[in-house]
């Protein structure tokens, strides 16, 4: 009797397609630009929060509502006393609020980033079609997006409260602007440094400490050195030891170009050819990080 040997070829043909369901997409492809702005939209609604759970909107909106609550009190007072002028300019509030600012960015800028690093999702938005330069692009403009209504919601506060308390129209709007411009080089300045140091590691917890630590240290250490300068004589050199801190560059720039007032110790602000070099410092670092962000991710997505 014959044996059939388990691995022989059967013999006819026994192929079968079996059809489940699956269907070629016909639709539009909407291609880079739509992918970009998903990817800017959905990031955005992430500093905030929004579309994740409660406990991820609980320390957004509480550093949010700390931001604008003391240009509320401030604004009530203005009101009640019918003063003339606020008690601190469009210019210096952020300067002010610098901690919170610095907490917002040490909180979200690895939220946005450190996630899709931990999880190796960064090489599944560069096989559909968006490229290296589009997600740094989104995640960029997204983060400097959500700290520019962080800084400048209070400074609207401060100015609708002017106008209500019957504050000079044309001066309060100059005013106004001038705020907005340093707070817009601010959000785009301490994005940038947020998310080359979060994009470092995948390690939101790490990602939370080095940004805390490069944007408070900094800050402390120049206005030590500053101090210690004006003290011995050297006020020369007050101006150049602000150009190694982000609060304090900001703080040259809105002083030398936007009317502001400066905290540098024993002088009024940098100079106008000082302010200059504040002024290339700030654009050439968000161009620096802009660059070591798409050099990192064209590594990442490899």
């Amino acid at each position: 009797m014959a044996v059939e040997h388990p691995l022989a070829t059967p013999t006819g043909d026994q192929s079968r397609i079996h059809d489940i369901g699956y269907r070629g997409y016909d639709g539009p492809r909407l291609g880079r630009a739509y992918a970009r702005r998903s990817l800017y939209s959905q990031s955005l609604r992430g500093a905030y929060g929004l579309g994740r759970s409660v406990k991820s909107k609980v320390l957004p909106m509480l550093l949010f509502a700390v931001m604008c609550v003391p240009a509320a009190i401030m604004v009530a007072v203005a009101v009640a006393t019918k003063a003339h002028e606020l008690p601190v300019s469009y210019t210096r509030y952020a300067i002010i609020m610098q901690a919170v600012i610095s907490l917002y960015v040490a909180s979200q800028a690895p939220q946005a980033v450190s996630r899709d690093l931990r999880f190796k999702t960064v090489p599944l938005y560069f096989s559909r079609p968006i490229e290296t330069a589009d997600y740094v692009r989104a995640k960029f403009a997204a983060l400097a997006s959500a700290l520019f209504v962080l800084t400048a919601a209070p400074l609207l506060v401060m100015y609708v409260g002017a106008l209500l308390s019957k504050m000079g129209f044309a001066h309060q709007t100059e005013e106004f602007a001038q705020g907005l411009v340093s707070v817009a080089l601010l959000s785009l300045l301490f994005a940038g440094i947020g998310l080359v140091i979060a994009a470092v590691t995948p390690r939101r917890g790490f990602g939370i400490a080095a940004v805390i630590a490069v944007l408070t240290i900094s800050y402390g250490a120049v206005s030590t050195l500053q101090a210690i300068a004006d003290v011995q004589g050297s006020g020369d050199a007050v101006p150049w030891i602000g150009l190694f801190s982000p609060i304090t560059l900001i703080d040259g720039v809105q002083s030398a170009f936007l009317g502001g007032s400066s905290a540098f110790p024993g002088q009024a602000g940098p100079s106008s050819g000082e302010g200059v070099v504040y002024a290339v410092f700030v654009l050439g670092l968000i161009a620096a990080c802009y660059a070591l962000l798409v050099r990192r991710y064209r590594k990442v997505g490899l």
